[in-house]
């Protein structure tokens, strides 16, 4: 592409190594961006790098280390200019009743997924407002409506849509745009890990059948990829999560009901166990936050 408004502009995605982070990369490098990818696993940021029609920049970091995110904000500066875009798409996710949830992993859920996105936005915030650029911030269904099984990335997701709107409201006299994407279902590794849990394969084949749907990664980052090209304020995946936005307020009686009922059936049928961290991203966090970082 060599018309755009994206076109020799600096796009930072996190979470970029596999599933919606890979898939975004791919799209936007095709709109003529220059990428920065951030992950945890630099062998594959590297292969995702070299699937791309232009030269990129990966950067291997842990977003919970905020130390470590402003050394990657330089090595962007340095090599491909200011961000004009960031999109805050690293997380990860554990199944399981909320008691038998190791706490630490359950604090790791909310560290990456919540803590880390806001680390991503400070660090890069001075060259947002130089570009008079875009942040987006990756939420989920999950922001819109809690689900049990997932307590930690429920309470994460809604905190990063409450951390976008006051983002938003602080920065628009810098000329900075914040904007939130409200993701169902994307084929992932993390969605086919859950699927392989009795209780969360369940807990989402007993939900209606549109809101059950697996959507496929490339088709999910098309729509982020125009959301960053309009900055937009919202963008939901599929459209018709914007209905439950209206009709957030009934949806907590309505789980209610349905827990109560399907949740003592499946626990007759398996013991309810925590799942561990979902996928091969969540293993590679998990490795991650073991690893000594840099000085310490």
């Amino acid at each position: 592409m060599t018309d755009g408004p994206l076109v020799n502009r600096t796009v930072v995605v996190t979470g970029a190594a596999r599933g919606v982070g890979a898939a975004l990369a791919r799209d936007l490098a095709r709109r003529g961006t220059r990428l920065a990818l951030l992950g945890h696993e630099g062998a594959r940021l590297e292969e995702v790098a070299r699937s791309l029609p232009a030269p990129s920049l990966t950067y291997e970091v842990d977003i919970t280390d905020e130390e470590g995110l402003r050394r990657a904000a330089r090595a962007v500066r340095a090599r491909l200019g200011p961000a004009s875009a960031v999109v805050a798409n690293a997380g990860i996710a554990e199944g399981g009743p909320f008691a038998l949830t190791a706490a630490d992993r359950w604090r790791r859920v909310i560290d990456v997924n919540l803590t880390g996105s806001a680390q991503t936005a400070r660090v890069f915030l001075p060259d947002l407002r130089e570009t008079a650029g875009y942040y987006l911030q990756i939420a989920s269904l999950a922001s819109l409506g809690a689900s049990p099984m997932m307590s930690a990335y429920c309470a994460s997701k809604a905190g990063v849509e409450a951390f976008a709107h006051a983002l938003r409201a602080e920065e628009a006299h810098h000329r900075v745009a914040v904007g939130i994407a409200y993701l169902n279902w994307v084929d992932t590794d993390m969605i086919r890990d859950a699927d392989r849990h009795a209780v969360l394969r369940e807990l989402r084949a007993h939900m209606p059948l549109p809101a059950r749907r697996v959507h496929p990664a490339d088709l999910v980052a098309a729509r982020l990829a125009r959301a960053v090209e309009h900055r937009r304020t919202a963008v939901y995946v599929p459209a018709w999560l914007r209905l439950v936005q209206v009709t957030r307020a009934a949806l907590p009686p309505v789980v209610l009901r349905v827990s109560r009922r399907r949740l003592p059936l499946l626990e007759a049928g398996e013991p309810f166990r925590a799942t561990g961290l979902l996928g091969a991203g969540g293993q590679a966090d998990q490795v991650a936050a073991r690893a000594p970082r840099p000085g310490a």
